[in-house]
């Protein structure tokens, strides 16, 4: 089944209609979701959000916790769902500042001050404790860029460096930006792909995001905001509350209100434990006092209640709130004992429970099969392809959805969107390895020998090109942005290989021949499962469900060799 249909089984029942219309109008009334178990609390989110899109905060126990539970919105929504984490590990230790976190907070904030539509943003009490850039000093120190609008160069590199961003050759982390005659590449700290401007003559002609490693394009776009970094750069401008920043109709998601309240407490004595060590290590005051930059527990009370707060853990604190019961329990524990699963899953059955099984590889639920037909081939369950990090039992809806890597008790863990496939080209971090007299290997023109980088005028501007060296010293400058052209030379170990020879036939021969020898060898294949096909061979008894059982338990997941 696809995820969007069972979505649609939560979006079209009366009950969750009536919870989402009663989160909808609530005003400022208090809301609390009771009986919510396993991933339950996340497919309500989700299917909420969807019957009624609108702004939501979705706050969990810690960072991990709230990692996973971006996952299963992802995997049940299909879009992009983002986390708002801490910048740092500990108040005040700057050394431990962590980029990829604070790109993600930027990123946020970018969103939120330019949105288009409504968004969910899952965070934990730490990185809700710590405040942000205002609105006006954001819009103040952003640089927006717009398709067919002017762009000086110089002023655009004036303000890059006024904001500490480095001048390289080749972006590849946040912060850092390279100019080669029209083409500017700039690492933004408010999205996790730098950005690349052409232009023509002295007006935007196009912007597109792309991978730092292979320089290929991802999307492309019509306006673009370059921020820096907020963490360092903007340190001393006036700070506000996350609550302040967010839509004021935002519903406001808690897994454990009074925990994080103690936690934002907790976060705000510990900065001020370290600014008091700094103050005494130090004569002069050289950071922000902790109520500039971190809520304590009154704050974060007094701001939270402006919202339309919602309860659905398992502490209920909040007074005068309008309650939502389910009927749901978490996903037993059958200690691989496919029996007993097997029992509960034709039990279910009986009552009139659909059972659905999750499982990000599609080989488990085969295995799943299997076993239920040896044991039992009256059980019945639908294979859900994507993973969710608990199962559960809800009675309201007669769903029983549980986990392959509970069943199986594999270690599950949560993972973000992949936008690419590795592939065998160069990255910048491979072009940072090679030295001068490496051999590599360009798709068109053959094997070379790496000679360096060079800054090459073209058109009356300076680009940025690798320089290849062929046979009898021919010289091929290949632009950066075709670096997924080259990859670094493999072949026999110690082996010295032929260098090409440009403008001849010479490499096209060779990759002409190696096709012919892949073909050949296809052909042999083709003959060699043909002459077994027809063959009378031996039938070995299918795998019994002992064997899918010792599979299956692997405690990690399988490579697609295994």
């Amino acid at each position: 089944m696809r995820v969007i249909d069972f979505l649609n089984i939560y979006r079209a029942d009366g009950f969750i209609k009536t919870v989402a219309a009663g989160i909808k109008t609530s005003g400022n009334q208090n809301i609390q979701l009771k009986g919510l178990s396993g991933s339950l609390d996340a497919l309500i989110v989700a299917s909420i959000f969807k019957i009624h899109p609108q702004d939501f905060l979705v706050v969990l126990h810690d960072k991990e916790e709230a990692a996973y539970f971006q996952n299963d919105l992802q995997n049940l929504l299909s879009q992009e769902v983002l986390l708002f984490p801490m910048s740092y590990k500990r108040p005040y230790e700057y050394d431990e500042i962590e980029n990829a976190n604070v790109l993600m907070r930027t990123e946020v904030l970018n969103l939120l001050s330019n949105k288009k539509s409504a968004e969910i943003i899952v965070t934990y009490p730490e990185a809700l404790a710590e405040k942000v850039i205002n609105k006006r000093s954001l819009a103040q120190n952003t640089f927006s860029v717009k398709l067919k609008e002017k762009l000086d160069i110089q002023f655009l590199e004036e303000f890059l460096h006024t904001y500490d961003f480095e001048k390289t050759d080749f972006v590849y982390e946040a912060g850092q930006f390279a100019i080669r005659g029209g083409i500017i590449d700039i690492f933004s700290f408010a999205y996790e792909y730098p950005y690349r401007i052409e232009l023509f003559g002295d007006e935007v002609d196009s912007i597109r995001t792309f991978d730092p490693g292979s320089q290929l394009s991802v999307e492309t776009l019509d306006n673009i905001n370059i921020i820096p970094n907020i963490q360092s750069k903007l340190t001393h401008d006036e700070r506000q509350s996350f609550f302040e920043f967010i839509p004021p109709d935002t519903k406001v998601w808690f897994k454990d209100y009074q925990l994080t309240h103690d936690i934002v407490q907790k976060t705000f004595e510990k900065a001020e434990e370290s600014f008091t060590k700094i103050l005494r290590s130090s004569a002069t005051q050289i950071i922000s006092s902790p109520e500039k930059l971190f809520d304590d527990g009154a704050s974060f009370t007094k701001l939270s209640k402006a919202f339309t707060l919602i309860e659905f853990g398992i502490r209920f604190i909040l007074p005068e709130s309008k309650v939502f019961n389910f009927n749901s329990a978490p996903q037993p524990s059958f200690n691989k004992n496919f029996e007993l699963l097997a029992q509960d899953l034709f039990e279910h059955q009986l009552k009139g429970f659909q059972n659905f099984i999750t499982a990000d590889v599609p080989k488990q639920t085969e295995r799943l099969k299997g076993i239920f037909d040896e044991i039992n081939n009256k059980v019945i369950f639908q294979p859900l392809d994507f993973s969710l990090r608990q199962g559960f039992v809800d009675s309201n809806l007669q769903v029983v959805c549980y986990t392959d890597h509970q069943i199986f008790e594999r270690f599950h863990r949560y993972r973000g969107k992949e936008k690419f496939s590795k592939s065998k080209a160069m990255t910048l971090r491979e072009l940072q390895t090679l030295q001068p007299g490496d051999f590599v290997t360009h798709i068109d023109y053959g094997i070379a020998k790496f000679a360096g980088l060079e800054k090459k005028e073209v058109n009356g501007h300076e680009q940025e090109a690798i320089r290849l060296v062929y046979k009898d010293d021919d010289l091929l400058y290949v632009s950066i942005h075709l670096l997924h052209k080259i990859s670094k030379y493999s072949g026999k170990d110690g082996a010295t290989p032929a260098i090409s020879k440009l403008g001849s036939q010479e490499w096209e021969n060779k990759k002409a021949k190696a096709k012919k020898r892949v073909k050949d060898i296809a052909k042999e294949l083709i003959e060699l499962y043909a002459k077994r096909k027809s063959g009378s061979g031996f039938a070995f008894a299918p795998d019994s469900f002992l064997q899918a059982e010792l599979e299956s338990s692997f405690m990690y997941e399988d490579t697609p060799d295994q």
